[in-house]
């Protein structure tokens, strides 16, 4: 018999509506093996945090099912109570699962959440210009890769698998570059850039290795500037992200740090959007105040 007991936040708009067809089998599995399960659907992120706090104060391991976007929104109130979190993906990334190597199957998922051992993560905190803030599991971008996410927004009718390639393909060929002033840990620097990426995970846009050699639990950001090129030089090179080779190429800067500040316009003008695990941002911060982006570290107690 189980001694966990859990709490499903489950999104169901995630995956397409995919999300209940992995929660019904799941659920069933984990109660059969004695384990106490609530399951709660919802779209509304002010929701997350009161959610949170019953679950964690009940002793229950929160499980939140759905897309990177819903992992997300509920690590930070997870953490900020020292509760305890597991991933169910169900989303169209699901990128901070593959970097954690969830499994796939339901029986071993199952195990997993019955049996799996609990490790600490680092997460990140983006504050904007204005001062908000979000906390973020995966990574926080800006430049073409957000153009991306919100082509990918607006491309449900495509299959899933086709999303994000046919989006990065699409915002590649009509992207323009981006000048920014980037600070990592006090050293500041500036960039022509198609994109800037600070990373806390390997992964994006849906198993794209943008950042190849990150780690969730190093204590360290990874920066990933891809200097501006030509469209089509772009588009040549994008199937070396899903490797990682594009990190070898003249046009691509990694840095690494704790702390990252970063501000820019497109060049001739206009706002930059900013995206962080397949969620919007809102634009760059062009003068004034820039977005900050710090490390949380060991900050989210998860089961993986």
């Amino acid at each position: 018999m189980s001694t966990r007991s859990f709490a499903f936040l489950v999104n169901p708009n995630s995956g397409g509506g995919s999300a209940p067809k992995v929660v019904v089998p799941l659920t069933r599995a984990l109660r059969e093996a004695g384990a106490s399960v609530e399951v709660t659907y919802t779209t509304s992120v002010a929701e997350t945090p009161a959610l949170v706090d019953a679950a964690v104060a009940s002793g229950a391991v929160v499980v939140a099912v759905g897309g990177d976007g819903m992992l997300s929104s509920v690590a930070g109130s997870v953490a900020a109570r020292d509760g305890v979190l597991a991933v169910v993906p169900a989303g169209r990334g699901n990128d901070f699962a593959r970097m954690l190597g969830v499994p796939h199957t339901t029986a071993e998922q199952a195990a997993l959440l019955l049996e799996g051992a609990e490790r600490r993560v680092d997460l990140l905190r983006a504050t904007s210009g204005d001062g908000t803030t979000h906390v973020v599991a995966g990574s926080v971008y800006a430049g073409v890769d957000a153009r991306a996410g919100e082509i990918v927004d607006r491309s449900h009718w495509l299959p899933s698998k086709l999303q994000y390639p046919v989006a990065a393909v699409r915002a590649l060929a009509t992207y323009r570059p981006m000048e920014c002033a980037l600070e990592v840990d006090g050293v500041t620097s500036r960039h022509l850039a198609a994109t800037v990426v600070v990373a806390n995970s390997r992964y994006y846009g849906k198993g794209m290795a943008i950042a190849p050699a990150a780690s969730v639990s190093d204590g360290l950001l990874d920066v990933i500037v891809i200097e501006a090129a030509s469209r089509s030089g772009l588009i040549r090179s994008l199937p070396k992200v899903y490797d990682g080779g594009h990190v070898d190429l003249d046009e691509v800067k990694v840095l690494t740090g704790r702390r990252v500040t970063l501000s820019g316009a497109y060049a001739g003008g206009g706002a930059v959007p900013v995206g962080a695990d397949g969620e919007a941002l809102g634009p760059l911060p062009a003068s004034g105040a820039p977005m900050v982006v710090e490390l949380l570290p060991e900050a989210l107690r998860i089961i993986a």
